[in-house]
């Protein structure tokens, strides 16, 4: 015999309060094992990465300036929004990675940009990985010391 739930009892409706953001432009960038993903949006030039000011997220101003430099450079610091998710990698990684997005999302938006982030190298995907460790090494090219005696 089956019994019939009613669909209330089974899930609470969540509401979820968003900034309503009307059109965005989305760009992934990616450097070692760090990913960002970049959302920009006509706006003020609010900047949040995490959920957190750019000057909180990347605790050393060079990398806070090389993230932002994008902007800085196209010198179109007051007329997007930008919104970034960034996991994996370390912090300088996470820095090259939003701005390699950032590059990325601002093309999508206008594509003029494109020929000037490209000569600047803000478009170009750093592939370069660490290596991984091989069976009797130390490391991944680093030998066990050689004994004579």
């Amino acid at each position: 015999m089956k019994t019939e739930v009613k669909p209330e009892k089974l899930h609470k409706e969540k509401t979820v309060v968003t900034k309503a953001i009307s059109r965005y432009f989305e760009g992934i960038g990616r450097r070692k094992t760090a990913v960002a993903r970049v959302r920009i949006w006509p706006g003020r030039g609010e900047v949040t990465v995490n959920d957190k000011k750019p000057a909180a997220y990347f605790s050393l101003d060079r990398l806070k300036n090389s993230a932002l430099s994008p902007l800085t450079e196209l010198k179109i610091n007051d007329k997007i929004d930008v919104s970034a998710r960034i996991i994996g990698g370390g912090i300088k990684a996470q820095a090259e990675a939003f701005r390699h997005g950032l590059s990325r999302a601002i093309t999508s938006w206008d594509g003029d940009f494109k020929k000037r982030l490209r000569g600047l190298g803000f478009l170009t995907r750093d592939s370069r990985m660490v290596e991984r460790k091989k069976y009797g090494l130390k490391k991944a090219r680093r030998a066990p010391q050689w004994k004579k005696r």
